[in-house]
């Protein structure tokens, strides 16, 4: 099936014929696209499947999100649930098996607007936590929706320190359970999806207290609703938490648990045991507990953040190119406004932004599944990199891609406010992932410290992790380009990259022993270089994605087409970064100021390049227009007649004006009208 035959569904009731300004843009790709397609899919089969996968699902209308943007809170959840359990039964019919390739594109072809999102959490963590006889037992039941599950760690008063988690599991030696309990308020679960209105059990954080010591926090399965009626079980008080920015389909809840006993097969026990008589024993690392995380970290990042800028780079790009306004060029018609310089660096930038998100994102997984199976053979070394790698890439790119949401929204003008257009949506979803899965200031600074551990080793000439190995290498103090064109050079820029990570690390270092010898006490030097700490985590971390893409180059050479086209992209994203961080470069003579303008005569140079491939490059990603869900985005670019079309869906234009009979009509009745 070729790539656009599954471009269908809110077309229908529209021409068929393709706007002719889009049409155009797409007459001579200048790569193989569908090579590209298979490149960004990860294997030409990954495509092929993942096209089957969308045009079944797509064509059952019961799976339809058409009108989504005029549904209610409750519909948008009631909606969500009944599309998960006629998801079960599709995949049923169509012989998909839950851990089959099939299942890897659920999430994007319904662009999260299914149920059950955190229950699949409850079992990742059971398997990444659970012993072997856990596992059989509650993982089955978990994959067969006999029960359902929630992820609940934050709580009112505390959230990304998991040290601070305030409820308890009491472990009474006599009854052989542990018994669990909300102290205060502030220890209130507070936030967990599927909690609110469907969990039956929960994934709950605690902790751990044995004959008056604490041990810190452990995982414990604990029943919340009963299996028969859905009512919550005794000592359980549970609800939905009310109205959110975005997220209407997810039932976001509260948990307090009142004296709730458990029996001592609960708690999660691969890297940490009970004793029957109340003996503690610990089995591995204590950062297992931060496992988890990292697993929705590094899931979120591939399936929920990249996603969505790439979704709202596709429906700025497309809408840039059919949108016409202003004079470019007197006395000829109006010109697409992706024509405008100011245009291009708007959205074209965020394009890089979105393909290198994808890039490192995939690389972050493979890292994962590395490290996941050195953990299954007991060993613990690289979880400290992973960990430190996991938080710092998800805190930057969810704030890279948040704010390039919302520049790609504010170029469509006022139609990006509408929320027909999808920006909107795609905006107040990323938004949150700056807070959930870890507060990103918190996650850079556990970042930092790792990058502290391994600055003072590399002093030390100690081994370090590969991903911070520049922190041994001899530093050039000058960049040593003499022209624009040598800032097309991967090796220039990345040693910029370098350069500035490891003075700004080497500079919170310092900053950090300064304050420790004048008589400091640590806790207190940290936080007085805390917001060097972070400056520090986001150049390395911004160094890491510059690297990855570049690397992800040298994989590409069977087409030199493609090659051409990605590197561009490439060049575009690490430039674009020199631009808008111009002085952490010029701060100590690493540019000079007339390297600084070489750099962006360069980039800029690119935008021009780019704005010929960009409808390839967006086009590439494969998104199908039920996916995009925008009257802005669509793959044939009918823009104005899809928004009016749209618009006569709204219930308000058909639903009788009861405002009008109470208080307009009264209003407007009690003075005669002198027109």
């Amino acid at each position: 099936m070729a790539w656009w035959q599954v471009q269908r569904g809110f077309r229908k009731a529209i021409s068929e014929d393709v706007n002719a300004d889009l049409a155009k843009e797409r007459e001579a790709p200048p790569f193989p696209l569908e090579r590209l397609t298979n490149i960004l899919d990860g294997g030409s089969e990954n495509t092929r499947v993942r096209r089957t996968v969308e045009a079944a699902i797509h064509s059952d209308p019961v799976f339809s999100r058409e009108d989504i943007y005029f549904q209610t809170a409750k519909e948008r959840y009631e909606g969500a649930i009944k599309r998960t359990i006629n998801l079960r039964k599709k995949m049923e019919q169509m012989g998909w098996k839950e851990n089959g390739p099939e299942h890897n594109f659920i999430y994007r072809i319904f662009g999260g607007e299914v149920a059950f999102n955190v229950h699949r959490v409850f079992i990742s963590s059971i398997l990444g936590l659970g012993t072997d006889e856990q596992i059989a037992k509650w993982v089955p039941l978990a994959k067969n929706l006999q029960i359902i599950g929630t992820y609940a760690q934050t709580e009112l008063g505390h959230g990304t320190y998991l040290r601070g988690l305030e409820t308890t599991a009491t472990f009474n030696i006599d009854s052989q359970e542990f018994v669990l309990n909300t102290p205060k308020i502030s220890a209130t679960k507070w936030w967990p999806g599927d909690l609110g209105r469907s969990a039956t059990h929960g994934f709950v954080l605690a902790q751990l207290i044995i004959k008056d010591k604490a041990y810190g926090m452990h995982a414990f399965i604990v029943p919340i609703r009963s299996l028969k009626d859905h009512s919550p079980l005794p000592g359980i008080v549970v609800g939905d938490i009310g109205p959110k920015m975005a997220f209407e389909h997810i039932d976001n809840g509260y948990l307090i648990l009142r004296d709730v006993h458990v029996p001592k097969e609960n708690m999660l026990s691969r890297y940490s045991q009970v004793l029957p008589d109340g003996s503690y024993v610990k089995l591995g690392s204590e950062k297992i507990n931060y496992f988890t995380m990292i697993i929705v970290r590094v899931s979120m990042l591939a399936n929920e953040v990249t996603p969505s800028l790439v979704k709202a780079c596709i429906i700025a790009i497309r809408y840039s190119v059919v949108r016409r306004q202003s004079e470019l060029k007197p006395g000829v018609p109006e010109a697409q406004i992706l024509d405008y310089q100011t245009q291009q660096q708007k959205v074209l930038s965020q394009l890089a932004v979105a393909y290198a998100s994808h890039f490192v994102s995939a690389h972050l997984g493979q890292f994962y599944s590395r490290v996941y199976d050195e953990i299954k053979m007991g060993k613990f070394d690289s979880l400290p990199e992973l960990h430190a790698i996991a938080a710092g890439l998800k805190a930057l790119l969810t704030e890279y891609c948040a704010a390039g949401i919302e520049v790609c929204r504010k170029a469509c003008g006022g139609h990006g406010y509408s929320l027909l257009s999808g920006l909107p949506s795609l905006y107040t979803k990323l938004a949150a992932s700056c807070t959930y899965e870890g507060e990103n200031t918190v996650l850079f600074l556990q970042t930092a410290r790792f990058l502290i551990k391994c600055f003072a080793a590399a002093q030390t000439h100690q081994a370090i992790p590969q991903s911070v190995i520049y922190l041994t290498s001899p530093r050039a103090n000058t960049c040593q380009a003499t022209n624009k064109l040598d800032f097309l050079n991967p090796e220039i820029y990345i040693k910029a990259y370098e350069h500035r990570a490891y003075r700004l690390i080497q500079n919170a270092a310092n900053q950090l022993q300064a304050l420790v010898k004048a008589g400091a006490e640590q806790y207190d030097a940290w936080n007085r270089t805390s917001v060097q700490l972070v400056q520090a985590s986001m150049a390395h971390c911004h160094y890491i994605i510059v690297k990855v893409f570049v690397d992800t180059l040298k994989t590409l050479g069977n087409d030199p087409s493609i090659h051409e086209a990605i590197k561009t992209l490439c060049d575009l994203f690490a430039l674009h970064g020199i631009f808008t961080n111009s002085g952490d470069f010029l701060h100590d003579g690493y540019l000079s100021g007339s390297q600084l303008d070489m750099a962006t005569a360069a980039y800029l140079d690119l935008l021009a390049v780019v704005r010929k491939t960009a409808v390839s490059l967006t086009d590439a990603f494969d998104y199908t227009d039920e996916q995009l869900n925008s009257a802005l985005g669509s793959y044939d670019g009918q823009v104005y007649q899809r928004l009016f079309e749209w618009a006569q869906k709204a219930p308000a234009n058909t639903q009788v004006n009861s405002a009008y009979e109470n208080y307009l009509r009264p209003l407007l009745q009690s003075t005669p009208s002198k027109l």
